[in-house]
């Protein structure tokens, strides 16, 4: 197989450049985790640039949510809730806490741990990533179809879900 994804159209790179008719990805091309990679690179690349275009970066519209939806998360729940080890998401965090768009308090029980708040600018800047995300997910209705979008969406969770 060259180029192509299997279906005869050309596959898309990180970048949505077409890959070079030369490359060759031999089982690649039909193997689901492969394809499930280069499907999650290509939403991301397409939501980036929907958030860069209000100035944010996508990797925070997840939290910003999480927190918004779970006033009072503590660092670890939040970690556990967006699939990221606690060390990968202190950095985040602190970020939107420089950036006064998540205010942390200590917890009483626990004074090593934190409750985490939406801002009144964090409140903002999620409604921001919000209108992004919603384009981005009519986008992607259209290329997966709204009578399969139930289905899709099963099948990633059970992904998610059952993967050793």
């Amino acid at each position: 197989m060259s180029g192509t994804n299997g279906s005869g159209r050309q596959r898309r790179g990180r970048n949505g450049e077409g890959v070079a008719e030369s490359v060759k990805f031999g089982p690649l091309a039909l193997w689901i985790g492969f394809n499930l990679r280069m499907a999650q690179e290509a939403a991301f690349e397409a939501f980036s640039r929907r958030s860069l275009e209000i100035g944010e970066s996508p990797g925070r519209f997840a939290t910003l949510t999480l927190i918004a939806r779970n006033p009072g998360i503590s660092q670890t729940e939040l970690s556990h809730a967006a699939g990221r080890d606690k060390s990968s998401l202190t950095p985040v965090v602190e970020d939107l806490v420089r950036r006064g768009l998540v205010e942390r308090n200590r917890m009483d029980t626990d004074r090593r741990a934190y409750r985490l708040n939406l801002t009144a600018e964090g409140k903002k800047t999620l409604t921001q990533l919000t209108r992004c995300a919603r384009r981005h997910e009519r986008n992607l209705d259209r290329i997966i179809g709204m009578r399969d979008r139930k289905r899709f969406l099963a099948l990633l969770k059970k992904i998610a879900a059952e993967i050793e």
